[in-house]
């Protein structure tokens, strides 16, 4: 065979670039492929290797909740917040309205219009006005990024601008009853706060360049947070709201000298060294709700309120309320009335040695010692010469967003808890309901920072303190979510206690009232409705900030502001216009209110030295009980 016949001895390379039609986009990508440095593959493969970590993380800490929580009733509910009968009133409300859907409609296209307009505007080199701004207030929103990338920029105000429309819809829905209205109101509140782009690692410009500055630490920190969140919960959520382990009660918090001089099944009675060479002749007690601790009134020594106190000249008492567990489970608002307030009052009394005392209530120890004094009132008593409430509610017909809690459904939700938990409810439970109520601020914002962004959150003592829940016992806790928020008993004049119907009105005693205007539990205008329950002299003062800040602000801070008006007419509204405002704390003017009605000075009482034996240090043992 001829080397012609047999065949070229070189053939040439095939031309595949030009002879398939598929080779050429392929050599185009393979000409455009990104070449990446050894530093920048080394970055790519950690962020992997990161990435797998966390997603490893999150799915074990998972899979230990679910084995921890196999044995357990099941807690999800397809409606736990019982909120879908009023829903779907509400919807159908909306729907025979169908006039005002389409004008809403129009409305929210209306705002979307705005934003594409503002965001072309920007994109052309503009400087246009944002279409929605965060309220003032919200820190979802602080980092630069969200403005700064125009991105982000567009997917914050579209949330905004989503959110603030469906919330509007449903507050102008008329024609459907008030509590049921509310509810909605606060769920949809709740949903769209939930639903926020900042609660997502995606959607946050933050959280995604800590991922990228971090390599992927930032989100192994996070789901290291998660799983440490899950066991410290038994299994259950529990998110950190600071460093735990930086307080320790006795220590750091709650340091105020003092003794415990008595002590039963309830309370443990503080008495405090004074500070001072004389004091009041009438010594004041101290009764703090028995949801939390009462270390609240001594964080710090700056801003203790004991503390201050002594250093006014007073003989300070605080009643330290127990952690009950189940052997408690039964106690009644009575026993806490008989053994708490009467027992405190009559201990402080014959410690010193006179036959009357000051009190102060605070929140739902607030409500207790109204309902004692009118009992005392029935019985012929006169132990208290003046009590003093702080954030505390007589009259709950506007008691603020915990009356959506306390519907029937919720309350046998909340019993059936109970019965599974030996029967009290768990603090945890309670924590959740409280933090609930401002979730962008107590429960998102650290799902953000330790989560999301990987941190540990910050020291703080107050959220030390606000996390350090007490257990409920059962019968107690219904009684006082029926008779008070269910039914408004005590206002109306038909609550009854051991035996006696009470009537505020029959209370002649002198009080003070303190309100705060910001307050989400105890709403000013509800505490202002029961101070014109009682039948003697009332002194009204509201106080800037909130429900914690409100109350507890030292004149030494600075802070805020406070009204007064001698005046008690029929309306908060009408009080305000009366009013004169004061810069700074407020109890340097009940403290001049309570010296008043003090007595005499006499000579200093030391606790030990009292005719009650010291039986331990302040702050005590039922304190340091964890829940």
């Amino acid at each position: 065979m001829s080397e012609q016949t047999s065949g070229p001895q070189n053939p040439a390379p095939l031309r595949r670039d030009k002879d398939d039609p598929a080779a050429a986009p392929k050599a185009a990508a393979r000409a455009e492929a990104p070449s990446f440095t050894p530093e920048q593959r080394t970055q790519i493969e950690t962020l992997s290797i990161n990435l797998a970590r966390a997603a490893m993380t999150a799915q074990g800490a998972i899979a230990e909740m679910a084995l921890k929580n196999a044995e357990r009733p099941a807690a999800l509910t397809p409606d736990p917040f019982h909120v879908a009968p009023a829903l779907t009133e509400v919807m159908g409300r909306l729907a025979a309205q169908p006039d005002k859907l389409m004008r809403a409609q129009a409305d929210l296209y209306s705002r979307y219009l705005d934003l594409w307009q503002t965001a072309a505007r920007r994109m052309s080199g503009e400087a246009p006005q944002p279409a929605a701004s965060p309220a003032r207030g919200d820190k979802r929103f602080a980092s630069p990024d969200w403005s700064d990338n125009p991105i982000f920029d567009v997917i914050k105000q579209s949330y905004l601008i989503t959110s603030g429309w469906l919330n509007e819809l449903v507050a102008g829905v008329e024609g459907v009853e008030p509590m049921t209205k509310r509810r909605v109101e606060f769920f949809t509140k709740m949903l769209t706060d939930a639903l926020s782009p900042s609660n997502f690692l995606m959607s946050n410009p933050e959280a995604l360049k800590a991922l990228a500055d971090s390599g992927g630490e930032s989100l192994v920190k996070g789901m290291e947070n998660f799983a440490a969140d899950l066991e410290r919960g038994g299994g259950q959520l529990a998110i950190a709201q600071t460093d735990y382990q930086m307080f320790r009660i006795g220590e750091n918090v709650a340091t105020a000298p003092g003794k415990v001089v008595f002590r039963n099944e309830l309370i443990e009675l503080i008495q405090y060294s004074p500070t001072t060479d004389q004091v009041c002749e009438i010594p004041l007690v101290i009764f703090p709700p028995w949801i939390n601790k009462f270390y609240i009134l001594d964080l710090r020594p700056e801003n203790s309120m004991i503390r201050w106190l002594a250093a006014q000249g007073f003989t300070v008492f605080v009643a330290s309320w127990v952690n009950p567990d189940p052997r408690l489970a039964e106690k009644t608002f009575e026993d806490y009335m008989r053994d708490g307030i009467y027992a405190g009052v009559a201990a402080a009394m014959d410690q010193c040695g006179v036959k009357q005392v000051n009190t102060v209530g605070y929140c739902i120890g607030g409500t207790l010692l109204s309902a004692t004094l009118a009992h005392m009132a029935a019985k012929g008593v006169a132990p208290i010469g003046s009590a003093t409430f702080f954030a505390a509610q007589q009259d709950f017909s506007e008691a603020g967003d915990l009356l959506l809690f306390t519907s029937e459904d919720w309350l046998a939700d909340l019993e059936k808890k109970m019965d599974e938990g030996g029967g009290v409810l768990s603090g945890q439970t309670m924590a959740d309901t409280f933090n609930a109520l401002r979730a962008n601020d107590l429960i998102w914002s650290f799902f953000v920072n330790n989560y999301l962004l990987g941190k540990e959150p910050k020291p703080f003592d107050l959220l030390f303190w606000n996390s350090d829940q007490t257990r409920m016992p059962r019968t107690l806790h219904l009684f006082y979510l029926r008779k008070f928020y269910g039914e408004n008993a005590l206002a109306s004049g038909e609550l009854e206690l051991d035996g006696v119907k009470l009537d505020l009105k029959s209370v002649k005693t002198p009080i003070y009232v303190q309100s705060s205007k910001e307050d989400h539990i105890a709403p000013a205008r509800s505490v202002y409705k029961g101070a014109q329950l009682f039948g003697g002299p009332v002194t009204f003062t509201l106080a800037g900030s909130g429900h914690i800040a409100g109350v507890i602000n030292a004149p030494a801070a600075n802070k805020y502001q406070h009204w007064t008006n001698e005046a008690l007419p029929p309306t908060l509204e009408a009080w305000q216009a009366g009013a004169t405002e004061h810069a700074g704390s407020w109890w340097p003017h009940w403290a001049a209110w309570l010296k008043q009605r003090s007595g005499d000075l006499v000579p200093a009482r030391d606790p030990s030295g009292g005719r009650l034996a010291p039986l331990g240090d302040a702050p005590g043992e039922y304190v340091k009980v964890k829940s």
